[in-house]
């Protein structure tokens, strides 16, 4: 009960969205109930509204999201999630290094205080927020750092789920090239997710979803070597830093892949598995929903600045270096 009086109000105004979306989704595939749960989102969020919805839209956003994922696990089999995971480990390495490495030299270039400079480089290279809250309290970021950071991220994740399914499209990507590309250069789960389930409504199959999806939880792993790298070196500085596993580690990656292992052990149905895999699409649009409410876009464009200039470095980094590792690969 205590539960549901903190946060019903987010949850009903986060499910209302995804049902909307869901359905304008299924009207017009080509756009998909994602994308529209993020422009619904934006739209509710410029109108004020009571403190009392923030809390059932946190919870949307990041548990009903990661409730998802683990879903989708159901749909995957566990031999294919090894076989991606390993095709893709190049690509995440070298994406990774790619925006740790720009961020640096943007940050050098542009003065931007270091803090913000690893928040955003992680953020970009592996997992977005979570990798923000992971970091932050090892490396002592204050709370305006983390607030800014977190808000770069999100908006090239808003700008990404609009815009990748369309350059998919014009780059003439096969569902498994745009499922690595998506799941190797867009920061965030929530929009790896989203504008990979946009293109696999538009091309009729799930195949650019699953390896997006696979991918993406493979490169959220590497919170774990980062946080612990830059633990050890700020222990040198403070001994008296702390490091909680527990804590940053993304345990729902592994319900995934027990959903998965159940899925493969028992050979299940596909009337078993397609509600909980269509369940799991509906919370990934009802979470887009949640993301959008949470993003204040022009509030973010006129306090920004040079955060927003160095994601933006990161970003477009990391996809060209995903594209082109992915052509010698001959994955693309």
């Amino acid at each position: 009960m205590i539960f549901i009086k903190k946060n019903y109000q987010g949850l009903l105004l986060s499910f209302l969205i995804g049902i909307t979306a869901w359905f304008l989704g299924q009207k017009l595939p080509i756009i998909g109930g994602p994308v529209f749960g993020i422009l619904l989102g934006l739209i509710i969020a410029l109108i004020p509204r009571n403190n009392s919805f923030d809390a059932g839209i946190k919870f949307v956003s990041k548990k009903i999201l990661q409730y998802a994922i683990v879903l989708l696990g159901f749909g995957m089999n566990l031999f294919q999630i090894f076989k991606v995971g390993s095709e893709s480990l190049l690509i995440i390495i070298s994406t990774i290094a790619t925006s740790l490495i720009v961020s640096y030299l943007v940050s050098k270039l542009m003065k931007i205080p270091s803090n913000i400079s690893i928040l955003v480089g992680v953020g970009s290279s592996i997992c977005g927020g979570s990798a923000i809250a992971a970091t932050a309290p090892v490396i002592d970021a204050h709370d305006e750092d983390i607030a800014k950071s977190i808000s770069v991220i999100f908006l090239f994740n808003v700008i990404a789920a609009f815009l990748f399914p369309i350059l998919g499209n014009l780059l003439g990507f096969n569902d498994k090239g745009f499922g690595m590309w998506a799941g190797t250069a867009i920061n965030d789960t929530s929009s790896v997710v989203a504008a990979s389930q946009t293109w696999a409504s538009s091309h009729g199959n799930d195949i650019a979803l699953n390896y997006a999806t696979i991918v993406k939880l493979t490169r959220t792993i590497a919170i774990i070597p980062i946080t612990l790298v830059l633990a050890l070196y700020r222990t040198k500085k403070h001994s008296s830093t702390t490091l909680s596993l527990s804590k940053i580690f993304p345990w729902f990656i592994l319900f995934f892949l027990l959903a998965a292992i159940i899925s493969t052990s028992f050979n299940m149905n596909a009337s078993v598995t397609k509600p909980l895999t269509e369940t799991g699409k509906f919370f990934i649009t009802m979470a887009m929903g949640a993301i959008g409410l949470n993003t204040h876009i022009v509030k973010l464009i006129k306090t920004g600045g040079k955060p927003i200039i160095m994601g933006f470095c990161c970003w477009v980094s990391i996809s060209l270096v995903s594209l082109l590792i992915q052509h010698i690969l001959h994955i693309w």
